[in-house]
């Protein structure tokens, strides 16, 4: 039970983050969808971080990894949002913007797990 209120503690700050961030950078007017963008990004950096620090010495409890990974970084970080803004793009007939939005936040994505990881060692 301790774990799940880790979890839900963990997820409503980050989705109450990712929340404030896309009202901050979400414009309709500039075509991609900066806040979600950011929040992935920043989230996939922060899992890295966060699980390179847990397996580094063990330096996390699995109660802190699972209030900051699975927990934060869950709730912060968003895919159907993600897949939702694509849909709208295409919709729009926005395929410039949707093919940025979406090549960017998989490579930047990927490359920010492992660059996370990687500040760790």
């Amino acid at each position: 039970m301790k774990q799940l209120v880790l979890v839900f503690v963990g997820g409503g700050f980050g989705s109450m983050l990712r929340f404030a961030l896309g009202r901050f950078l979400n414009n309709s007017q500039n075509g991609i969808p900066y806040g979600t963008f950011a929040a992935n990004i920043i989230g996939s950096l922060l899992i890295g971080l966060i699980l390179g620090f847990a397996a580094k010495n063990d330096t996390l409890s699995s109660n802190q990894t699972l209030l900051l990974a699975t927990g934060f970084c869950g709730g912060f970080t968003t895919f159907s949002t993600f897949a939702y803004e694509n849909h709208v793009l295409l919709k729009s007939g926005d395929f410039t913007s949707f093919a940025i939005y979406t090549i960017a936040s998989f490579v930047l994505g990927f490359l920010a797990v492992f660059f996370g990881i990687y500040l760790t060692k």
